[in-house]
């Protein structure tokens, strides 16, 4: 392979201003549109060497044939300069928004002669004052029924509010009690557009000084024995109360800020979008990005920011962003400027409420993108589509009906266990997933060689022999259920790993036998596929179901792993406690209910483990000798002298996976589910 491309431009031609650039194939087509301090440092380095480029830069560096740029005054021209070019050219290698949902907005006609509170998803109507978005099109419905109690406005529609005016009879909604407006024949145009202003200042503030002054007005009029104006006040009070209560308090009263949550991986991101009116959340939006080069957080999220203000509502006083770009300065002027001059701060959460919420959209956007990936796999059309790109991509004869997938987990070299989970039609056989532990190994390979041993040495038989239960080495029948023999063999095998992996793998094929069976390797860094025997890795499309299926695959199988390396761990520590004195199943659970983690427990002091009730000082003491003479894991299972179980697989068989196990990246972080925010009429309504 040649170090670059041979049209490199000289780098004395390359300005050092900065400014935007556009790379280009032979037929004229923008591929990329990307802006740069200096545009010479910026495009020196996609001309490096091409084997140090990441695999989907040089891909998109290999296809171009040209590269042009702009100079211009500022980073803030670049940055604007940058968006007008992806808009306008669309470039296949840019992040590309997928954001198919239109939301609901409560919009006030503030331009009408008797402006009008209605449910809309059209952004353009001129002079309207907008509120949300929404999550559901009802919220927005309810909000308005409970604010027309306190301040009846119109909700007519302009044809009926103009036959009313000429006929003089109330429009329908205003005979019911409905519409407030002029043509109720209740109020002038006057005194509803001041009801109208009343309206829009709560929801922009959610003052509860209107509260206080209506409870006032009830005292008032019930002294005078006014019982049912008293009554009336009542209600609105009661009606701005629901109002708040729909409303989750998130900061002080005082704060105005739209926060950005963000979950990727290489290929795509989900975006959630938490606006915060008056201390309170008004309003939540998520989307997804694919992403096609490999850029950093910061880059992503310039784009994503720049694209959210663009063609929506202007900035609120801060935005806060999960990473800050690069020309972080630049975004934060640009922002300024959409917002009228009025200055836009840029920030992250570092602590306090503000990290609290963060916490909470990154949790929601870990769960969307888990979702629209899932979704992507699930529909028939697109399994079929994801299985016929595999066995193109691979060079299979047949698409892969069953695949296997396997990975290895452990925690700093012990407790070493492995996963294999299956799919058929492209769909998960939880029933058919397996369980491996690994007793003595060098490192991950050899450990991918025993377990596709074990597995292959028992492929022919899964077909030919009856379902019988699993027996140990006395000929003891382990479990009560016989295990199911798998009903066909695989067409393909997928090792999470890069070459290492994939080599080990085909070494223990070679050694069974295994001719007709596919292999392939995922490597998680470049999402690339390797080939036993492949100088280079298969790289598929950004926007191809087959990488999203693979990716799927090998994320079950990363996740099934480090559910069964925790439980194992869990167990360790509870049989290195239980042999303390004094120390009974029931203070052991207890010990690690409070501390949440084996990895706290471990970490706390004797004065911290002595706050649990029913542990003294002394059997604190000894939980913190025990755990600090005990490794930090101690390997479990199989030991190099005994036999391995007799199951189909020579693993443990397992049945349906919980479905509020998650993902995980790395294997000492502690899991569990992804808390969702209840939704309510403005919003989630955030765990406490």
């Amino acid at each position: 392979m040649a170090d670059t491309v041979p049209w490199r431009p000289k780098a004395g031609e390359i300005p050092t201003d900065p400014g935007v650039y556009r790379w280009r194939d032979g037929n004229g087509r923008v591929l990329y549109v990307g802006k740069a301090k200096n545009l010479r440092a910026r495009l020196s380095n996609y001309f490096a060497p091409l084997p140090t480029l990441h695999e989907r830069t040089r891909r998109m560096v290999l296809t171009a044939r040209s590269v042009e740029w702009t100079t211009v005054g500022s980073e803030i021209e670049a940055l604007q300069l940058e968006y007008t070019w992806i808009k306008e050219f669309d470039p296949p290698f840019n992040v590309k928004f997928r954001d198919d949902k239109s939301y609901p907005y409560m919009a006030i006609t503030l331009g009408d002669e008797a402006p009008r509170v209605m449910v809309t998803r059209n952004r353009k109507i001129k002079g309207a004052k907008y509120f949300g978005p929404y999550p559901k099109i009802w919220a927005v419905h309810d909000t308005i029924d409970l604010m027309i109690k306190v301040f009846p406005i119109r909700t007519c529609s302009d044809s009926s509010y103009k036959r009313a005016m000429q006929t003089g009879k109330p429009c329908f909604p205003g005979q019911i009690g409905k519409c407030g407006g002029p043509c109720s024949q209740k109020v002038t145009i006057a005194e509803h557009r001041a009801l109208v202003e009343e309206f829009v200042r709560f929801m922009n503030s959610y003052d509860r000084r209107v509260i206080v002054e209506l409870r006032q007005r009830m005292g008032a009029s019930a002294d005078a024995m006014q019982y049912e104006q008293a009554a009336k006040y009542r209600d609105q009070v009661e009606a701005l109360e629901a109002v708040l209560e729909k409303s989750a308090v998130v900061l002080r009263d005082s704060v105005d800020l739209d926060l950005f949550g963000i979950a990727e991986d290489e290929l795509a991101a989900a975006v959630q979008l938490f606006s915060v009116r008056g201390g309170r959340i008004r309003g939540v939006r998520g989307w997804v990005v694919d992403k096609e080069l490999d850029i950093s957080t910061g880059d992503l999220v310039e784009q994503i920011v720049q694209g959210n203000y663009a063609t929506n509502d202007e900035p609120p006083r801060e935005v806060v962003v999960p990473a800050l770009p690069e020309d972080a300065d630049a975004l934060q002027q640009w922002l300024s400027e959409r917002r009228g001059g009025r200055g836009t701060k840029l920030s992250t959460a570092q602590r306090g409420d503000r990290a609290g919420l963060a916490r909470t959209a990154s949790q929601n956007a870990q769960q969307a993108l888990m979702l629209y990936k899932t979704k992507r796999s699930a529909d028939y059309t697109t399994r079929a589509a994801a299985l016929a790109d595999i066995q193109e991509a691979l060079g299979m004869t047949e698409a892969p009906l069953r695949m296997e997938c396997y990975d290895i987990s452990h925690l700093q070299g012990t407790n070493v266990v492995a996963s294999m989970v299956v799919f058929e039609d492209g769909l998960p056989r939880k029933d058919q997933y397996r369980r491996y532990s690994i007793a003595e190994t060098r490192d991950d390979t050899d450990s991918m060689h025993q377990v596709l041993t074990r597995r292959l040495a028992r492929l022919d038989e899964d077909a030919e022999l009856p379902d019988q239960p699993d027996q140990n080495a006395d000929g003891v029948v382990a479990v009560e259920k016989p295990t199911k023999r798998f009903a066909y063999r695989p067409q393909l095998l997928i090792v999470d790993g890069g070459q290492p992996q994939v080599a080990a793998a085909k070494r223990a094929m070679d050694e069974a036998g295994v001719t007709d069976i596919a292999l392939v390797g995922i490597a998680k860094r470049l999402e690339e596929l390797w080939l036993p025997d492949d100088d280079f890795p298969v790289i598929l499309p950004r926007n191809s179901e087959a990488l999203f299926l693979i990716q799927r695959i090998r994320d079950e199988a990363h996740r099934f792993a480090i559910t069964h390396q925790r439980g194992r761990r869990k167990r360790d520590v509870r049989t290195q406690l239980s042999e303390i004195p004094g120390l009974g199943p029931s203070r052991v659970s207890a010990l690690l209910k409070h501390f949440g983690s084996v990895a706290r427990l471990r970490s706390a002091t004797a004065d911290e483990i002595g706050e649990v009730p029913g542990v003294g000082p002394a059997t604190a003491a000894a939980v913190v000798r025990k755990l600090q003479t005990v490794p930090t894991s101690t390997p479990t299972g199989d030991s190099p002298t005994s036999a391995p179980p007799a199951s189909p697989t020579d693993a443990e068989p397992v049945g349906d996976v919980p479905a509020n196990d998650v993902p995980a990246n790395d294997v000492g972080r502690t899991g569990g589910p992804v808390r969702v925010p209840e939704v309510t009429s403005h919003g989630p309504q955030l765990p406490s």
